[in-house]
């Protein structure tokens, strides 16, 4: 692969990775919900309640941040405090009833909008695409 190529595949994964970012805010509209905040209800409906500094870690930002954001989903009525019945120094973060709603609601739709994203692709293309995605992760 030449220099113009390796730029030209990267430029492509950016110019891709733009347009994902920019679909999913439009998809979180009508919760008025931004994609930090649908991270952490995603984090909390994968796992359950957690310790902040289990979230903070899931979500690979500083414990401080992760703070803010569970304030924020805490003032929407969105997550609770609890105490952790294995520590009472401690506090774990949920989801409420409405969090659960909101979440499940934000799953579906992002669902549809990658479905449309990806409707394109062959299931072979998908596959591919998938592993190789996997493998850059990782």
């Amino acid at each position: 692969m030449t220099g113009s190529d390796e730029e030209s595949l990267a430029e492509t994964f950016w110019a891709v990775a733009r347009r994902l970012r920019h679909q999913s805010k439009r998809t979180l509209e009508p919760w008025e919900i931004n994609p930090g905040h649908a991270r952490a209800l995603a984090v909390l409906m994968r796992h359950g309640a957690v310790r902040l500094s289990a979230l903070a870690e899931h979500l690979r930002i500083a414990p401080r941040s992760a703070t803010e954001v569970v304030d924020d989903l805490e003032e929407r009525g969105l997550v609770a405090r609890q105490p952790d019945p294995a520590d009472r120094r401690a506090t774990l973060v949920g989801l409420t009833d409405e969090g659960t709603r909101i979440s499940a609601a934000i799953r579906a739709a992002r669902a549809a909008e990658a479905e449309r994203f990806f409707g394109d692709l062959s299931d072979s293309d998908r596959a591919d695409l998938a592993r190789i995605l996997r493998t850059l992760r990782d």
